[in-house]
């Protein structure tokens, strides 16, 4: 298992990171790595947004650098450390119905079509 500390980048808008903080957000989406290991980068960026009144003060931003399309996840509460949860709950979501929808595709039985004149076969 490769390890996630470079994979992983927390930055704060209008907030200052102090390191228990980073520690918590670190913790918190390093699960995301083992769910998931193709993760390539995974960027959170947490707000704190001055111009709202005591309601979805907090942002959290998450991005998460992946194989195909990357997946980007926003969580607003008035809880710095509630808008972690939820971000992480809305990746690790997000992150289990891209799984889910791989295997479903890669079951489902796809027509075959060839640009050439296949020859009509007799029964005997």
């Amino acid at each position: 298992m490769k390890d996630n500390s470079t994979d992983m980048i927390i930055s704060g808008i209008n907030l200052d990171l102090t390191d228990s903080l980073k520690h918590i957000v670190h913790e918190k989406m390093s699960k995301l790595f083992e769910h998931e290991t193709q993760i390539q980068r995974l960027r959170i960026e947490l707000e704190y947004n001055q111009n709202i009144s005591h309601q979805k003060e907090f942002i959290a931003h998450g991005h998460i650098e992946i194989k195909g399309k990357p997946l980007v996840a926003v969580a607003e509460t008035d809880n710095l450390y509630k808008s972690i949860d939820l971000l992480e709950n809305k990746l690790d979501r997000m992150l289990r119905r891209r799984s889910r929808l791989r295997v479903h595709n890669r079951k489902q039985v796809h027509e075959v079509d060839i640009p050439a004149a296949l020859p009509k076969v007799g029964y005997a």
